[in-house]
């Protein structure tokens, strides 16, 4: 990686760790790295430097290799022997794994919802309006952040920590299998429109066919992934 991009997202991780508390622990610290995969500021093969983050993070080797394990068992870092530690590179058995999980926890969701208030949906409301003015911008990327955050919140509508903790970590994953498409805009403009349809559905209370249309939804995003990656000249390099 270029020094420009590792001072890039080390600016930011400088300036999130002003918020911690000072008790703060590795779950801290990896929930600020895991954030920074499913923003995109950290594509695979990134190696995390040891000396950097501790001096960023103002927090000690242990707390730092802690929450490098609890990273690695989540499958978004791996320690190569002699070399460091590393954003590691998916493959399609991990692509089909991840969309198997997200239909169980998006879809549960979705079926078990009583209707929403328009509070409950505001972050979805802003997710949309968000990779709307990316996409007016031409701003691919930052499309899909937003998009990840749309369905961040659309967990979050569940109102359960731990499936928050488990959605959070499948998208991080998620987020490093975008990096290996050449054409982001491909891969995300479709599903701009779609998440408006999608809150739409929700807003009118038509959760039975919001839940429908996340099923399509799931399904033609996986396959318009799969069919990518398997032409990749990038996959399993």
């Amino acid at each position: 990686m270029t020094d420009a991009h590792d001072e890039g997202w080390l600016r930011t991780v400088a300036s999130e760790v002003r918020s911690f508390d000072r008790s703060s622990t590795a779950e801290r610290v990896a929930e600020l790295l895991r954030a920074r995969v499913i923003e995109g500021d950290l594509p695979p093969g990134t190696r995390l430097s040891e000396e950097q983050l501790v001096e960023v993070l103002h927090v000690s080797r242990g707390t730092l290799r802690e929450a490098f394990r609890l990273l690695t068992h989540e499958g978004l870092l791996v320690h190569r022997l002699h070399r460091g530690v590393f954003v590691p590179e998916l493959d399609e058995d991990d692509l089909v794994d991840l969309y198997r999980a997200r239909r169980a926890i998006e879809g549960g969701v979705v079926r078990r919802l009583e209707g929403t208030d328009a509070v409950a949906l505001r972050p979805l409301h802003d997710a949309v309006a968000a990779g709307e003015d990316a996409t007016r911008r031409g701003d691919w990327p930052a499309v899909g952040t937003a998009n990840m955050r749309f369905h961040l919140a659309l967990v979050a509508l569940g109102r359960s920590r731990r499936l928050d903790e488990t959605a959070a970590r499948l998208f991080a994953e998620l987020r490093l299998l975008f990096h290996t498409i050449d054409s982001p805009r491909s891969l995300h403009e479709p599903y701009v429109q779609r998440n408006r349809a999608l809150l739409d559905l929700l807003a009118a209370g038509d959760t039975e066919q919001a839940a429908k249309e996340l099923d399509a939804y799931l399904h033609d995003s996986e396959a318009q992934l799969l069919s990518v990656h398997r032409d990749s000249p990038r996959r399993n390099p």
